[in-house]
């Protein structure tokens, strides 16, 4: 049979019926491809979220319901304490505790002293800083406001939660 003959014939049902069933099917495959791909970065991010959940927001570290003082909760979303080390663009701050969190400063980052903003050259080791950021899924914390305290200035102690309700 002539293709040119086929395609300028007057039946061309058996070609549009074709055509109109394989484009279904490529639409049909490329959705259940578009779904396997969705699910997979969901399952990924659960599995990583799970895995991570201590080193990013905290928690205690024998799992729930063991300590009931709070006192192996850290601090997720930010951190107070005295720079250890300055590498590159990250900071290692030590804590009350003598936990060190590493943390990472980028463009965005507000680096103040008191109301005037400073650079993060101007940092220097053992100076008290109290950060608030974002924790990554590696326990850091991407950093988006670094506040400095002069030696004389006291930073608030943490908030002890079980103790917020002693005024009872």
């Amino acid at each position: 049979m002539n293709l040119l003959k086929f395609f300028q014939s007057k039946e061309p049902k058996i070609f549009k019926i074709f055509f109109l069933g394989a484009g279904v099917l490529i639409i049909l495959l490329l959705v259940f491809q578009l779904g396997v791909f969705v699910g997979f970065r969901k399952a990924q991010f659960s599995f990583r979220w799970g895995d991570n959940y201590h080193r990013a927001f905290g928690g205690p570290q024998g799992g729930f319901l063991q300590d009931f003082e709070g006192k192996d909760f850290i601090n997720g979303h930010g951190i107070s304490g005295m720079i250890a080390k300055i590498d590159a663009n990250n900071l290692i701050i030590k804590d009350r505790d003598g936990l060190e969190k590493i943390i990472i400063i980028t463009d965005s980052t507000f680096i103040k002293k008191g109301r005037v903003d400073i650079k993060l050259a101007d940092l220097k080791i053992d100076d008290r800083v109290v950060i608030i950021g974002s924790p990554k899924d590696d326990g850091s914390i991407e950093a988006k406001i670094v506040r400095i305290f002069d030696s004389s200035d006291v930073p608030p102690p943490p908030l002890d939660f079980l103790k917020f309700n002693s005024w009872r």
